[in-house]
């Protein structure tokens, strides 16, 4: 029997572990997001399992399960508290439908005036006024015939309860294992990339801590400065809507859709002063801390622009839904990273050879 030649004898374990590459990523593709989150939470958090891990002498799994529940409160506690408050908010919302159907507030000599528009608004005053009730069951039929839309919107917050405690799950196993993960990817890289891979390592770190704390401290001081907005403005649910602008902050330019909206609300109610101080605020205020504080956050660490921060999410939404808004920024930002490393040590023989 012939004996195998070289080239088939070192194409075969690489066939092979290709072969087992794939076939794990067809496992785990279902749990890329639910591993997306808990990679994310975990490397936000390790700073703080770090400090768990230094009381609890050394005992990882307890060390563990003191963080992932501290995660999970911290995770939970502001939804119930949220949830509570936004069904208390959301309850005075259609007793004010009621009233503003029942007598809708006339429209300023500005806003009639307007070509169009004005026509438009006050020939739908006028079908309110007529028949009120006419509106009232117009509505009820969209929303029935809506229903199944509805149903879907409860299913998906049950799917996403329970993607929740999953992450919850894989990241116990990410504070428990995560220092000899990195350990061994470390190891991993540094037997293909040679001495330098330590560098890019360092480099795509920092870089992925600031573009997280980035994002999120942003988007949580938008919605803390659009809430003092709409309770100045005097709108019925600013805590909601506050966390509805933090969520909306996430995507670069979404702020003026919730704040914009709040805006116009006011305005058809008659309030023209709170609608337009509401715009002011939004666009003076709300949208021009994005500009200030994610910037310092991210540049903090390294210069990354604002342009590929805006693709990575964007991007990060169309290629991996709902966690691209961490992922796409954090994938572009560590590319970026690992490009001026590179780049860095490419200068290094150059100069050498130059002195020597």
């Amino acid at each position: 029997m012939p004996a195998a030649s070289p080239i088939s004898r070192r194409m075969a374990p690489w066939l092979a572990l290709t072969g087992l590459a794939l076939l794990a990523f067809l496992v785990i593709t279902p749990f890329l997001a639910p591993l997306a989150w808990a990679g994310v939470l975990a490397y936000a958090s390790w700073p703080v399992a770090e400090r768990i891990r230094v009381r609890c002498g050394g005992r990882d799994t307890l060390a563990a399960s003191l963080t992932t529940m501290l995660a999970a409160l911290a995770l939970f506690a502001p939804l119930l508290w949220l949830a509570w408050l936004a069904q208390q908010e959301v309850g005075g919302v259609y007793p004010a439908l009621q009233s503003f159907v029942a007598d809708p507030p006339p429209l300023p000599d500005w806003l009639r005036g307007l070509p169009w528009l004005g026509d438009w608004l006050m020939q739908q005053r006028a079908q309110l006024l007529a028949d009120p009730q006419g509106m009232i069951a117009s509505a009820k039929d969209w929303l029935t015939a809506h229903s199944s839309e509805a149903a879907a919107m409860v299913g998906g917050v049950g799917k996403n309860l329970a993607k929740l405690v999953l992450v919850l799950l894989v990241l116990f196993f990410f504070y428990r294992d995560g220092a000899r993960i990195a350990l061994e990817l470390r190891h991993v890289l540094a037997r293909f990339l040679g001495a330098r891979a330590h560098g890019y390592l360092a480099a795509a770190g920092s870089t992925t801590r600031a573009v997280v704390y980035g994002i999120l401290l942003t988007a949580l001081v938008q919605g803390v400065f659009a809430g003092l907005g709409y309770w100045v403005a005097g709108l019925g649910s600013p805590v909601t809507l506050g966390v509805l602008t933090a969520l909306f902050a996430l995507i670069p330019f979404g702020t003026p859709l919730v704040w914009g909206g709040a805006g116009l609300w006011l305005l058809f109610q008659g309030e023209v002063g709170p609608a337009i101080g509401m715009w002011v605020w939004g666009a003076a205020v709300v949208s021009q801390i994005d500009n200030v504080l994610r910037p310092l956050f991210i540049s903090s660490v390294s210069a990354i622009p604002f342009l590929l921060v805006l693709f990575g999410v964007l991007g990060g939404i169309l290629a991996f839904g709902l966690v691209g808004l961490f992922a796409g920024p954090i994938v572009l930002a560590v590319a970026w990273a690992v490009w001026r490393e590179w780049a860095a040590h490419l200068d290094e023989p150059e100069s050498t050879g130059e002195t020597s």
